[in-house]
């Protein structure tokens, strides 16, 4: 696999819950080394559209012949607005990966749905889509669900834009821009 792929990282702004909206930020780097642009958009916090919005953002950008990867920070944006990751990738012919650093605790995750969402069902089947795979690295290990490539290429795809740390640089820069343009100076870990 070229060193320069173009990815696609995606994240949301920080939001309160007495928001209606957050923004979703997406960067587009080749490889971990150059960004080539950024998207924004916005999803509904708690809402159901954003998969909707990551299908735009790809759609609408210049550099769709281009991208060959969409890795997402977790599973959803905006609180639990959940991003049918297999649906992303069947219709825009494009892998995608969802990173965490930390496991997601299933038990706590689906108490929070029932207790909160008329449609938790809908939204737990969403997040339960494919296998949570645990990815061992030189610090903590992450957790990916990948869809559309194999395990050993999502694996390649980030050992390809990650620079240093955990976090592959698409994700990490969108987190700081998404963090930085809501709260006046980038913070914490993407």
């Amino acid at each position: 696999m070229k060193r320069q792929i173009r990815i696609l990282g995606i994240d949301d702004a920080p939001f309160t819950f007495h928001e209606k909206y957050t923004t979703i930020i997406g960067v587009v780097m080749r490889g971990g080394e150059y960004i080539e642009c950024v998207l924004r958009n916005q999803v509904t916090i708690d809402g159901t559209e954003a998969t909707m919005i990551c299908k735009q953002m790809i759609q609408n950008s210049r550099y769709r012949q281009q991208l060959k990867a969409v890795m997402i920070d977790g599973a959803c944006l905006g609180g639990f607005n959940v991003v049918d990751i297999d649906d992303l990738s069947e219709s825009t012919h494009l892998p995608v990966i969802t990173i965490t650093r930390d496991k997601p605790d299933q038990k706590k995750i689906k108490h929070a749905l029932q207790k909160n969402f008329k449609d938790w069902k809908e939204r737990w089947s969403l997040l339960q889509k494919g296998p949570l795979q645990m990815i061992p690295t030189q610090h903590n290990p992450m957790y990916i669900k990948c869809t559309g490539v194999s395990l050993e290429e999502a694996k390649e795809i980030i050992n390809i834009s990650t620079i240093r740390g955990v976090i592959p640089e698409p994700i990490r820069v969108a987190h700081l821009i998404a963090s930085g343009i809501t709260r006046g100076e980038s913070y914490g870990k993407a």
